[in-house]
């Protein structure tokens, strides 16, 4: 499946752009399974390595690891960068629930 579909979900999509040198991006792998594990089906998570998705990291303006975004209907509807904690996330998700 391609990018662009994924992210057309009704469903909000959390999109970890990350890569694989980068230290805070570890920290993220284990704040993303709380994260699902608290919205199970509620929520879609992908990672998306910026080294080996250039193109997409380019179009979405990725400039700094990791970044975090939610996209639902094919439209970006948050974003940050930075170490976001899960509780964190799971409150700015349910927004789009």
């Amino acid at each position: 499946m391609k990018f662009g579909d994924l992210i057309q979900s009704e469903k909000p999509v959390l999109i970890d752009f990350f890569a694989t040198w980068c230290g805070p991006c570890k920290m993220m792998g284990p704040i993303l399974k709380d994260l699902k594990s608290m919205l199970g089906d509620d929520v879609s998570i992908l990672k998306i390595d910026v080294d080996k998705n250039q193109r997409i990291a380019q179009k979405y303006n990725v400039r700094g690891v990791p970044t975090l975004m939610i996209f639902q209907n094919g439209e970006v509807k948050w974003r940050q960068s930075g170490v976001v904690q899960a509780n964190d996330l799971k409150n700015i998700i349910q927004a789009y629930l």
